[in-house]
């Protein structure tokens, strides 16, 4: 963003070239051209402009805007001020030079003038300003009413997505006590797939392998992670090894997922109107997915009582589907799976709910951002069944951590802990086949 000294005109009227900027001064310059413009545009035609047609037609009135102004700007502000316009115009803003970075992974926004992005794991104050809070909040506004959403008031807290998918959060005052806070998790331009996440160290080749096999033997699986830890990501790359010939549901509070194959039916969550009606919860959802014939169901995250209606999906013939859950180890993702269960108001004793997830749920994934901001994948277990009242696990590969590296990177390496797994007895009956030397603990997976 350019910077532009906020000066007042000299006493003669004319015009100054701008000196050392100020944030301040240059936002509210662009602030002002903006609501100019906004005056003296063709409005509802906006839209059907290229982008560069636009460009040309908006600098004259600038530069006119500007004399008005009493500023005289160089060439390059001149252009970066139009980049600027056109985003108010076009886009959202201050928002879009972050948006189009492909390094940057996440976008925090604490009130309206500290933004900070997520490079590589670590995070990082920006430069970025927005005007004042209505600024943001207008924003947030042409962000969440493209997909039928509001902020206000009344609605405080909202989830919504951008047209690439990415993942935006908004709270507004009251809730928000110093102003509005927004987190957007962005989506890579390209999808990152296994055989990336095997470049940048996730995981490994032959646990990749094991995962291809498990989703391509109709396995249910559970990844099970913290926030930011790569559980959507994972889900999307595992989810190309779906056949092409599966019809495949998909349900999320925010659609996200990005499905490669051509028998796809997305839906999504709807929150309640102004008058507390209408609202579409993800239990739904899966509900009525029952009735869509759908091969595989997979569920963006579970957070409440659906997971008992993905139970229940995952025992009746809908096998490899898949879903994702908060928590820490995968031990946890089941009981969180238990409780979450408890929310549906059942009254179902204990021993019989377990029951349901040790037949249900076949293979968990454990994902984890580290302190060096690297995500990998820290364990694939299985789960076997029960024994008395308790779930039965075992665990096939695992990050074992080893140090901290010089530049604090976190040193370690992935292992199989030497339990072949029952899973393996499916492959031939499904036409595959899965090398049982990768699960000798005496080779490194």
């Amino acid at each position: 963003m350019a910077l532009w000294q906020d000066e007042q005109p000299a006493a003669n009227d004319a015009p100054r070239p701008a000196q050392s900027a100020t944030v301040e001064g240059g936002l509210a310059l662009k602030v002002r051209l903006h609501k100019r413009l906004l005056d003296v545009l063709n409005l509802s035609a906006l839209e059907r402009i290229p982008r560069e047609t636009l460009r040309g037609e908006i600098r004259g009135e600038v530069r006119n805007l500007l004399a008005d102004e009493k500023r005289l700007l160089s060439v390059p502000q001149v252009d970066q001020l139009i980049e600027d316009i056109l985003d108010e115009l076009l886009g959202l803003g201050a928002l879009e030079p972050l948006l189009k970075d492909d390094s940057i992974t996440d976008i925090l926004i604490n009130t309206h003038d500290k933004v900070y992005v997520e490079r590589g794991g670590k995070l990082e104050l920006t430069d970025v300003r927005f005007q004042d809070s209505r600024h943001l909040i207008r924003i947030v506004n042409k962000i969440v009413s493209a997909v039928g959403r509001r902020v206000d008031e009344s609605q405080p807290m909202v989830d919504a997505r951008l047209a690439d998918g990415s993942r935006v959060n908004a709270i507004i005052p009251p809730l928000a006590v110093d102003g509005p806070l927004v987190s957007i998790r962005k989506f890579a331009s390209k999808p990152i797939d296994i055989a990336r996440l095997v470049d940048l160290g996730s995981i490994t080749e032959d646990m990749a392998l094991v995962l291809q096999m498990v989703v391509r033997a109709r396995r249910n699986l559970l990844i099970s992670g913290g926030t930011g830890s790569g559980k959507t990501t994972l889900l999307n790359a595992l989810s190309a090894f779906i056949d092409q010939s599966e019809r495949i549901v998909t349900i999320e509070d925010s659609a996200e997922l990005q499905l490669q194959q051509p028998h796809v039916g997305r839906l999504e969550t709807r929150p309640a109107n102004i008058e507390e009606r209408g609202e579409v919860t993800q239990r739904d959802l899966v509900r009525n997915s029952l009735r869509m014939r759908p091969d595989r169901i997979i569920v963006g995250e579970v957070r409440a009582g659906e997971a008992f209606d993905m139970l229940q999906a995952m025992n009746t013939g809908h096998e490899g589907s898949m879903t994702t859950v908060h928590a820490n180890t995968a031990r946890d993702a089941l009981s969180r799976i238990e409780q979450m269960i408890g929310m549906a108001g059942l009254d179902i004793p204990a021993r019989s709910v377990r029951g349901q997830i040790a037949s249900a749920i076949n293979v968990v994934v454990q994902v984890e951002r580290m302190e060096d901001g690297r995500r990998r994948v820290v364990s694939i277990s299985e789960v076997v069944g029960m024994e008395q009242d308790v779930v039965s696990m075992q665990e096939i590969f695992r990050f074992r951590r080893t140090g901290r590296g010089a530049k604090g990177e976190v040193l370690g390496d992935f292992e199989p802990t030497g339990i072949r797994p029952k899973f393996v007895e499916h492959m031939p009956a499904r036409g595959l086949t899965l090398p049982l030397e990768m699960f000798n603990p005496a080779r490194r997976a």
